[in-house]
């Protein structure tokens, strides 16, 4: 009984320490080096657009300042739970992460970049509400 309480204590540990890593979000927060290695490597591919990953993406150009990032993240939140395993929500601070933002001209906030397994994204700027945000994904990514 005791090995037994034990090994569920460890296993409720372990489920509390991984959500504690991410805060339980779904959302991908990415920095330089792993925006390079996960979507992109821009420094070595200047003239095209080259996407990395398996899945289609959504990329969040954001900063912890600004309004309509603060609204829209929790929708991107539902969509990568939602679409787990078939869409990969990464999030960009701009603050952060200037290099990033530099080389791909962001300018307004936020901004989503809509990237399909193959060809060049699209591009939106601003808020977009939900059901344009699911729109835009099934039309551009997941050819629905």
């Amino acid at each position: 009984m005791k090995k037994i309480f034990i090994i569920l204590a460890v296993a409720v540990l372990s489920i509390g320490i991984s959500y504690a890593n991410n805060n339980g979000e779904k959302t991908v927060h990415l920095t330089k080096a792993e925006f390079l290695k996960k979507v992109m490597d821009y420094e070595n591919n200047v003239n095209e657009w080259k996407y990395l990953g398996d899945k289609p993406a959504i990329i969040d150009f954001y900063a912890d300042w600004c309004g309509p990032c603060k609204r829209l993240s929790p929708i991107l939140e539902e969509i990568a739970a939602e679409y787990e395993g078939e869409v990969i929500i990464y999030k960009v601070n701009v603050d952060d992460e200037r290099d990033i933002a530099t080389a791909f001209g962001i300018r307004s906030l936020p901004t989503l970049f809509f990237v399909p397994k193959q060809g060049n994204p699209s591009v939106v700027e601003g808020f977009l509400p939900k059901e344009e945000l699911y729109k835009a994904m099934n039309v551009t990514i997941l050819k629905k």
